[in-house]
């Protein structure tokens, strides 16, 4: 099939390289020119495992190509995918601009009849939205094409997109046209080899199931990190905890970690557009507002305990001439994105109490210089920023932090080694024996916050 895909960021780049994978003609259009020229020379935009190479094997190959003229790229493609930014406006709704300005430049394009899918992640009403918004368009122009609009919504995981898009869990495809339905299917048929998962209903329920589906991944964080600060006050360990609810086949294991907060570029934008969507036709969401609160707060946790352990209360600044490494500043491991990371919160924190903030992380470097610039210090070594630190926050739960070397930690950490562990990694048993004071989350870790002092 022929397909362009508007918006070459993480969806749609992933979504181009994989259709592209799988025979069809694909064409990635973005707005910005510099970007498009990038991607012909084969610089990647964004980092995501495997996503370099396909680009550049389809590339050479003929089937993925890369243009900012959206004219050329609508009249070449029966499938339009909109898969362009919905960024949240000051009241937490997504703005829709970018996918309607889309979606007017087809309608001002289009030639014969087309199939306009939105991609991106947008409210429930959406697709009558864009519906209008081509339609306007074509009116302009004393034109009656017939085309229609279909909700399919992407279920990727940043870190493992390519995966994710390749094989599956489900293909959720919203239209009311049952011819449109079976190109979709057509389309998306060399990703369900093992198993079919492709799932028709109409447009508002697919708009509605992306939403429902990240508000409940959501939920799950923010109910084990409460569980996890009530295992702290009440001497449980909320490792044991998540083995013993998760064994039971009603709940499951996923999304039942204990960590700093949720980020990223989808949960907390999407748990605010939907409470918004809730306000607006006058629905009280206050679960979701909730696990908003929750997570806000939660992101506050690692840099309380720290001040509490090194603080000194009698200072302005409690963590004045301290020095604290960070390993880890992706909002989740396998990606650069640092959207909302939890990160952010905590070592903007640190600055203000006075730190000298050291950090590290395997691919967020560039990132974090744009949000922090010369205020912390940036190292690719995760070992150099311990030296003579006066303590080690683990943030994001990288691959490279499972199983260090904990005798070069604690020979470079000051006494008395303070690990503050954001994703319990370590066992407390080992980290005692290496003769580290373990901090972890929802778990009792070794020595008192008063031996600490």
């Amino acid at each position: 099939m022929r397909i362009s895909v508007f918006g070459a960021g993480y969806v749609g780049l992933v979504a181009a390289a994989c259709f592209a994978e799988s025979g069809n003609a694909v064409i990635a259009v973005d707005v910005d020119a510099k970007k498009i020229e990038e991607l012909k020379q084969g610089i990647i935009p964004i980092y995501e495992p495997g996503l370099k190479e396909m680009v550049l094997r389809n590339f050479s190959e003929g089937r993925l190509s890369f243009t900012a003229d959206v004219s050329e790229a609508v009249r070449s493609s029966l499938i339009n995918f909109i898969a362009v930014g919905t960024p949240p406006g000051e009241d937490g709704s997504a703005d829709l601009q970018y996918v309607l300005e889309v979606a007017g430049e087809i309608g001002r394009s289009m030639e014969s009849y087309k199939i306009i899918v939105d991609k991106s992640t947008v409210p429930v009403g959406t697709a009558d939205k864009v519906r209008r918004a081509v339609k306007e368009e074509l009116d302009r122009r004393n034109l009656s094409l017939e085309f229609d609009v279909v909700s399919n919504p992407e279920f990727l995981k940043e870190g493992a997109a390519i995966d994710d898009f390749m094989k599956p869990d489900r293909v959720v495809i919203g239209t009311d046209n049952v011819r449109t339905a079976e190109i979709m299917k057509e389309l998306y048929d060399p990703f369900m080899r093992k198993q079919n998962r492709m799932i028709v209903m109409d447009i508002r329920s697919a708009e509605m199931t992306k939403y429902a589906a990240n508000a409940m991944l959501a939920l799950r964080i923010s109910f084990m990190n409460q569980i996890a600060g009530l295992c702290e006050c009440m001497g449980a360990d909320v490792a044991a905890v998540r083995e013993g609810i998760g064994s039971d086949s009603r709940i499951g294991y996923d999304f039942l970690f204990p960590g700093p907060g949720y980020g990223g570029s989808c949960f907390p934008k999407d748990v605010k557009a939907l409470i918004m969507s809730g306000e607006e036709c006058g629905f009280d969401l206050r679960l979701l507002r909730a696990v908003e609160e929750v997570n806000e707060l939660q992101k506050e946790v690692l840099a309380k305990k720290l001040i509490r352990a090194l603080g000194t209360p009698d200072e302005e600044k409690t963590l004045t001439g301290r020095i604290v490494a960070c390993w880890g500043l992706s909002f989740k491991p396998r990606t650069d994105d640092m959207r909302e990371a939890p990160s952010i919160t905590i070592i903007e924190r640190l600055i203000a109490e006075g730190a000298t903030v050291r950090v590290h992380d395997p691919e967020a470097l560039k990132e974090a210089k744009k949000i922090f610039g010369e205020r912390v210090e940036y190292s690719g070594n995760q070992y150099e920023i311990l030296s003579q630190a006066d303590a080690l926050v683990v943030i994001t739960d990288w691959n490279e932090y499972r199983n260090p070397d904990f005798d070069r930690m604690a020979q470079s950490l000051k006494l008395p080694r303070i690990v503050v562990d954001g994703r319990n990694l370590y066992k407390p048993g080992r980290m005692k024996d290496a003769g580290f004071c373990y901090l972890p989350l929802g778990r009792s870790g070794n020595g008192s916050m008063e031996e600490v002092r």
